[in-house]
């Protein structure tokens, strides 16, 4: 066939407007039981709605589908045929969005979060999580890079920072309180450290890190009023799981985040030299939701969970 022999296309701008769903399985469910109470009934909402519904679409074509009586309505020859050509139609709508509902529940949600986050609080939690919802399935995403979590292929993330971030809604998780912590049997062979004035000449384990905010040594220890002209003595780590993992090898002192470091605290692989002993600072750790994607239900129960999580973690004080 030539192109000059196709049927022309009809252009999209000569089409009529189609009516609201709304309209059209109103009137489906009134032309399927002949009664508008009984559509209210099935829709779940009022007798008056039905019938306004009918009504703007009959007026939509100009055409009268019901035949109206005292108590009752008839189809007319008019809406038996528009029922004949839509019913179809409405059923491969349904077919589809079920089709989509269940593609939308096997979606693996995808989860992004900071290294720290990743690694220390959300890897200890998810087996229980996996055991109890077995029919979900989690894309866990670790970057210390803020655009690869906040990528338009992320259905949620978990970021620190003060809770603002265009296009995104921000639930907090948890706060940042910062103290030192480090491995019993470190503590038993270095005990000077349970002094704060003690600490710059201890092992410190320290983080580089681009973030500028981020507390290091140096800054927590003038902020407690402490001695820190003389950390000579800093073993260097690129990431902060690095660096927890090697305090509770004994290697030295570390910055503990509360929460990134509760389980260890828990089972006693780590304790707090210095007591109570700690800086809260004006950030936290929130878990943001794209605000341009749609929601769907996997992703709210993974949201819905994590936001469990958080109210039920340990509270630590100022």
């Amino acid at each position: 066939m030539s192109l000059s022999s196709r049927p022309a296309r009809r252009s999209t701008e000569r089409r009529k407007p189609l009516p609201p769903l709304d309209y059209l399985l109103a009137f489906e469910a009134a032309a399927e039981h002949e009664s508008f109470a009984s559509a209210a009934r099935q829709m779940n909402i009022s007798e008056t709605a039905i019938s306004r519904k009918v009504r703007l679409l009959e007026q939509h074509f100009s055409l009268p589908f019901f035949a109206r009586g005292h108590r009752s309505i008839e189809l007319t020859p008019y809406g038996r045929e528009f029922l004949a050509r839509i019913a179809p139609a409405l059923e491969m709508l349904r077919e589809a969005a079920d089709d989509s509902l269940k593609t939308s529940k096997k979606r693996p949600v995808i989860l992004a979060a900071t290294n720290s986050v990743a690694s220390l609080w959300l890897t200890p939690r998810l087996h229980e999580f996996r055991q109890a919802n077995k029919h979900l399935s989690i894309m866990l995403v670790a970057s210390d890079n803020d655009e690869e979590c906040l990528a338009d292929t992320v259905d949620l993330a978990i970021l620190r920072g003060d809770g603002n971030w265009k296009g995104f809604d921000a639930q907090l998780v948890f706060g940042e309180t910062i103290f030192p912590v480090c491995s019993p049997e470190f503590l038993a062979q270095n005990p000077q450290v349970a002094e704060i004035d003690n600490l710059a000449g201890a092992p410190l384990i320290e983080v580089t890190s681009s973030h500028t905010e981020w507390m290091n040594w140096q800054a927590w220890l003038e902020r407690m009023g402490a001695q820190s002209s003389r950390l000579e003595r800093a073993i260097l780590f690129n990431t902060y799981p690095l660096s927890i993992h090697a305090a509770v090898d004994g290697v030295g002192v570390a910055l503990g985040w509360g929460h990134l470091v509760d389980h260890y605290l828990k089972s006693g692989k780590l304790v707090r030299p210095l007591g109570n002993a700690q800086i809260r600072t004006a950030f936290g750790y929130y878990l943001l939701t794209p605000q341009n994607h749609p929601a769907f239900p996997s992703r709210t129960e993974v949201s819905d969970w994590l936001m469990a999580v958080s109210a039920a973690r340990v509270r630590y004080g100022e």
